[in-house]
């Protein structure tokens, strides 16, 4: 119902937009089309890479390793995946969904999804080249400490 409320609400203000200046509603439409078409074979492959991975991982392997069962290891298995892997966010909370309904534990995902958005060993070397090298290990020390912290207060808030 609220994702209906959403659509109606987008419609209304595109057309209120579009009321006060077709000019600007059309090159800003046309600009959102291009981000589009650059995100969309990026998500494409990610759904696509998301799909096989499902498939060919049963739920109970799932419930097994990330599972609530799994206790610290799923969250150390989860945490690591989530600090290498470099997924986009609006990939990334798609699959974690994916991931409860395949048998995996809140706080695992809490973590896998704290260590994708805060984490970034992929990206590491970027970001010495901006940051240096201790402002950067302590980010993502700090960072990949700070999903652990988050991961047991979603935990502890839906138990």
């Amino acid at each position: 119902m609220f994702t209906v409320v959403l659509y109606v609400l987008a419609i209304v203000l595109l057309l209120l937009s579009f009321a006060k200046d077709k000019v600007k509603t059309k090159m800003a439409l046309k600009k959102a089309w291009k981000s589009f078409e650059n995100i969309l074979p990026q998500f494409i492959a990610i759904l696509i890479i998301v799909g096989i991975m499902l498939a060919v991982v049963s739920p109970e392997m799932i419930s097994r390793l990330i599972g609530g069962q799994s206790g610290w290891i799923g969250m150390l298995i989860a945490a690591v995946i989530g600090a290498i892997t470099l997924i986009p966010g609006f990939v990334a909370f798609p699959l974690a969904a994916a991931l409860l309904n395949s048998g995996a534990g809140f706080m695992q995902i809490a973590v896998f999804i704290s260590t994708l958005m805060m984490v970034g060993i992929v990206t590491i070397p970027v970001e010495i080249s901006y940051f240096g090298k201790k402002a950067t290990f302590l980010r993502n020390s700090m960072a990949f400490l700070f999903s652990f912290i988050v991961a047991i207060v979603i935990g502890v808030v839906l138990k």
